[in-house]
């Protein structure tokens, strides 16, 4: 074979590997997904309502069953904020919308950027419930001493397994560090802002 149809062939293999490579790349994201879904029962969020993605549809109704969903919330140790829901627990029916609201507040001297992760208990519920708004979908930045109100309004599909009565619904908000070095790279220290608890 010549050196010419050696060559060819080598641009080929190249070019073969590079379209493998980026299938490769490419499925990585849904098999993500699935490993964290049906391996861990943990459900990752889709983005919130609005983005560029196709829109959920809503579940109809369901007339005759209710469910009780309780709230959670936590905050890791190197972030100095409180952080409550308003209500511990809600009586839901099936597939109607429903808003709960979170309590935080910067007890820190300076500002800073916060990040929730949510998760929902039992994990073979997760699937079915879904968040239409909600403060995890962004980072949060609160003043020095700022509080605020943090609402989340959800839909507890209808198709929710028969056996599950109780739903929890658990926030753990995080530090975001690089966020908050920006914070105060532009700003410096944000202003205090002094809320009602």
């Amino acid at each position: 074979m010549s050196g010419q149809g050696l060559g060819r062939l080598g641009v080929w293999k190249m070019v073969g590997v590079a379209i493998a490579a980026f299938g490769f790349a490419f499925s990585l994201v849904p098999l993500y997904r699935i490993a964290c879904e049906k391996v861990f029962g943990v459900r990752l969020e889709q983005g919130p309502a609005g983005s560029l993605a196709a829109p959920a549809t809503v579940p109809q109704a369901d007339g005759g069953r209710w469910v009780t969903v309780q709230f959670d919330a936590g905050v890791n140790s190197k972030l100095p904020w409180e952080f409550r829901p308003e209500r511990r627990s809600m009586r839901v029916q099936l597939g109607k919308q429903y808003e709960a609201l979170y309590f935080a507040r910067n007890t820190a001297d300076r500002g800073i950027v916060g990040s929730a992760v949510p998760s929902v208990a039992p994990a073979r519920a997760s699937g079915f419930f879904n968040k239409t708004e909600c403060f995890c979908f962004t980072a949060q930045t609160l003043a020095a001493g700022e509080a605020r109100e943090m609402p989340v309004r959800f839909i507890v599909d209808p198709a929710l397994p028969q056996g599950v009565k109780t739903l929890t619904l658990s926030y753990t908000f995080y530090k975001n560090d690089a966020q908050t070095a920006a914070l105060a790279t532009v700003g410096g220290k944000a202003p205090a802002v002094h809320a009602a608890p």
